[in-house]
C-alpha cells in the first residue's frame, strides 16, 4: 500500500566522475519504521541518505516524502520539508564556535522566531530528552566528552520534533556502553516523536537494537531487503557474509 510508505526512492543514480555510486536504486521506507542500511565501505550508503535529505543532488531519479517529490525543488520548498527532518551526522558535526545551546537550536532559530528565553527553554528540553543536564548549556564542544558530543548532536537533530530522522553511523567512535546509551536513545526518541528513522551502521549490535527494516547495498543497488528477523534467517549469500563478517563470499574485498 502506497499510503504506508513514508519515503519512496526510484531509479536513483549518482556518479562522481567515472565512479557510479548509486545505480538505479529503488527503496521504500515504511511509515513509523526504523530502517537500517547496510553495505561495505564506499557502497553509497552515505550518498543515499545525503541525497534523501537534499545535501546531494542525484544525477537522475525520484525521492518522494509523503508522495511529494523532493528532487529539483525550490529552496523554499526544501526548507519546508527539512522542518520535518533531523540529521545526526557521523562524528556529530557540532559547530566548534557555538556553545551547546546555540548548537542545539541552530536550525530551529532559522525556522522560527524565538526570543532568548524560548531558545534556552528549547535547548534545556532537548538536553533532557537525551539525558543531559542544563549545566552544560554554555559549554563548547571541545569541553565535552565524545559521548556527550554525540548526545548534543542528537538533541540538535530532534530540536524541531521531526517526523523523519537520519542517523549516519550513530555509534562510531563510542565505547560499547555509550553506544548502547545512544541506541536506547534512538529507540526512545523514535517512540516519543512517532518518527520514521533511517540509519547507516556497521555495528551489528546497534542494528539488532534499533532496526525494524534492513536493506543491503552493493554495487549501487539494494540487493537484499527485509525485516530484522528475516535478516537472521536469510540464506542470501551477500547478507550471510556481511552479518557474519566472513572474509570469503560474494563480496569483492
Amino acid at each position: 500500500m502506497t499510503d504506508n510508505i513514508k519515503i519512496k526512492v526510484r531509479n536513483l543514480s549518482k556518479s562522481f566522475g567515472s565512479h557510479k555510486v548509486l545505480d538505479g536504486l529503488d527503496l521504500d521506507v515504511k511509515k513509523d519504521s526504523s530502517l537500517v542500511i547496510l553495505g561495505g565501505s564506499g557502497t553509497g550508503k552515505s550518498v543515499l541518505i545525503k541525497a534523501m535529505v537534499g545535501l546531494l543532488s542525484p544525477d537522475e531519479g525520484s525521492i518522494m516524502f509523503d508522495n511529494q517529490e523532493t528532487v529539483n525543488i525550490s529552496q523554499k520548498d526544501r526548507l519546508k520539508i527539512l522542518e520535518n527532518c533531523g540529521f545526526l551526522f557521523q562524528g556529530g558535526a557540532l559547530f566548534d564556535s557555538l556553545n551547546v545551546s546555540e548548537n542545539i537550536t541552530f536550525f530551529a532559530q532559522k525556522l522560527y522566531s524565538l526570543n532568548s528565553n524560548e531558545i534556552k527553554d528549547l535547548a534545556i528540553r532537548k538536553l533532557k530528552s537525551v539525558g543531559l543536564s542544563e549545566r552544560i548549556l554554555n559549554l563548547y564542544p571541545a569541553e565535552l566528552s565524545g559521548g556527550m558530543q554525540k548526545r548534543v548532536s542528537l538533541a540538535r537533530a530532534i530540536c524541531t520534533d521531526p517526523k523523519i530522522i537520519f542517523f549516519d553511523e550513530p555509534t562510531t567512535g563510542l565505547d560499547p556502553i555509550m553506544a548502547n546509551v545512544i541506541n536506547d536513545l534512538i529507540v526512545k526518541i523514535r517512540e516519543e516523536l512517532g518518527a520514521t528513522t533511517i540509519a547507516i551502521t556497521h555495528d551489528m549490535n546497534s542494528l539488532r537494537k534499533i532496526a525494524k527494516q534492513v536493506v543491503l547495498i552493493y554495487n549501487g543497488k539494494i540487493i537484499w531487503s527485509g525485516t530484522k528477523n528475516e535478516m537472521e534467517t536469510t540464506d542470501n549469500p551477500y547478507m550471510v557474509q556481511f552479518i557474519n563478517g566472513f572474509s570469503s563470499g560474494p563480496f569483492e574485498i
